[in-house]
């Protein structure tokens, strides 16, 4: 479990999470590969905690799509990094997060070195197939849906 379980805000859902020194790459930048596990870990505690309406798609989440787009460096002396996550769209089965990626210290206004969104599927694992999200679950996600 991460220090930092994050906190709601007007922009989304912020969570810190500390760049490990093997994240980097060569040139002394987080990795792509890195880069989308830092994405994961962020989403842990907005959405997997137990307190969270969403707490069940610990039992089945898949990721039916991501992106990734860099638009500034981020090294490890800018650790921790500061992810926001919103919601941009809200399906029967699925949703679709967007993250803006920010160095240690910047502000939340500023423009993201990162911008990402993943797509991701309620899943139920004994059947296989994709689960109807819960009432409870929707509702949690529109909540941070952006306009």
């Amino acid at each position: 479990m991460f220090d930092d379980q994050g906190h709601a805000t007007e922009l989304g859902y912020v969570v810190r999470v500390p760049v490990r020194w093997s994240d980097m790459d060569v040139f002394a930048h987080i990795n792509h590969a890195r880069m989308v596990t830092l994405l994961e870990e962020a989403r842990i505690p907005w959405l997997f905690y137990d307190d969270k309406p969403t707490a069940l798609m610990r039992k089945g989440c898949l990721v039916a799509d991501l992106h990734v787009k860099y638009r500034g460096q981020i090294r490890h002396d800018e650790s921790p990094i500061s992810v926001t996550m919103f919601v941009e769209r809200v399906r029967a089965v699925d949703f679709t997060v967007g993250y803006e990626v920010r160095p240690h210290g910047a502000a939340p206004d500023s423009p993201p070195a990162v911008v990402a969104s993943t797509q991701l599927v309620s899943f139920d694992i004994d059947t296989q197939r994709p689960r109807r999200m819960t009432p409870e679950e929707k509702a949690y996600l529109t909540g941070f849906v952006r306009s």
